[in-house]
């Protein structure tokens, strides 16, 4: 939604760096990467640290903008600054390929919408993990192994402690939303990996960002109208863009240039804990103890998951795979 991102088989969500290194083989570097070193790590936190702030940013001007005002700014914005950097080729690519690049811009606009409409009802803590449900389910249905219901229960466990038994002590509506989105989500990963190996660079990446533009674009002008060009919403818009999209997808390319894959996925699922910290500090959005305790085992359970399709894909010290990521 915003923003945040997860796991999946090996790979962690949304496709932007995907789209910007797996297609011309820049992550092939990530086989050096092999050993925990500060200077990749602490771009792939950045980057999760700039999607959940940002969130937290999206949260504020929601008041203002409204949630799809906000998806619309977010998208839009960014696929401006993308397009115009990247100038992604228009001709010379097949009907699959369009039809690719169309579904994965639908699922990010997808993804973001109910993401957004989710962080408007409950906390963003719950809200990430949430979503990162449909990820860590993406893994489990691909990985066909019994252990990963081990991890699964867990995730189950995380998120009943979460709702109190019952989504009751959530708003039930924002939770539901948070959920949708995790199936947007793990869509998302399945479509960006599929344009990431049709497009060169980030041409794929650009060219869905325009697409999912075009979807929120309607919806956002039904909601909010010509508050979508007061010069204060537009500028907050465009830090949600840059902070959400632009800047975390170019560090998280410079991380996958330095750090292996599953590396890289691992700590991709601490973004629930840091999409609770942003909620705290941002939207003094407090944990209990047990709100702690369910984040916690999620992000257990999505870093089992990862790490038991990562031994499975790659027994030995061969090269790890392009990584798709986030929102």
């Amino acid at each position: 939604m915003d923003e945040v991102r997860s796991p999946v088989a090996g790979v962690a969500e949304p496709g932007a760096a995907a789209a910007l290194a797996g297609a011309d083989g820049s992550a092939e570097a990530g086989a050096k990467g092999s050993r925990w070193s500060l200077g990749p790590v602490g771009l792939v936190v950045a980057g999760g640290l700039s999607v959940q702030f940002g969130a937290a940013v999206a949260v504020l001007l929601m008041p203002r903008a409204g949630a799809l005002g906000v998806v619309t700014l977010r998208l839009v914005l960014a696929a401006v600054v993308l397009l115009v950097i990247c100038r992604p080729r228009l001709r010379g690519h097949s009907r699959a390929d369009w039809g690719t690049v169309v579904a994965f811009g639908a699922a990010m606009a997808a993804m973001n919408i109910l993401f957004y409409q989710a962080a408007d009802r409950i906390p963003l803590g719950a809200a990430v993990t949430l979503e990162v449900l449909g990820p860590l389910a993406l893994s489990v249905i691909v990985s066909r192994r019994l252990v990963n219901l081990v991890w699964a229960g867990l995730a189950l466990v995380g998120v009943l402690l979460l709702s109190g038994g019952g989504f009751d002590r959530l708003d039930p509506v924002g939770a539901l939303f948070a959920l949708a989105a995790g199936g947007m989500w793990a869509a998302y990963i399945v479509f960006s990996a599929r344009t990431g190996r049709r497009f060169p660079q980030a041409d794929g990446l650009a060219l869905a960002m325009g697409v999912g533009a075009l979807i929120s674009l309607p919806l956002g002008i039904a909601e909010s109208g010509t508050k979508l060009i007061d010069p204060s919403i537009l500028l907050l818009g465009l830090g949600v863009a840059l902070m959400s999209s632009v800047l975390p997808y170019t560090l998280e390319l410079l991380a996958l240039r330095r750090m292996a894959s599953s590396t890289f996925a691992v700590l991709m699922s601490l973004e629930p804990a840091i999409a609770a910290a942003a909620g705290f500090l941002v939207l003094s959005q407090a944990l209990s103890l047990t709100d702690a305790l369910a984040i916690a085992l999620v992000i257990a359970a999505s870093m089992g998951a990862v790490r038991t399709q990562t031994r499975r894909r790659t027994p030995g010290p061969v090269k790890p795979e392009p990584v798709e990521t986030g929102r």
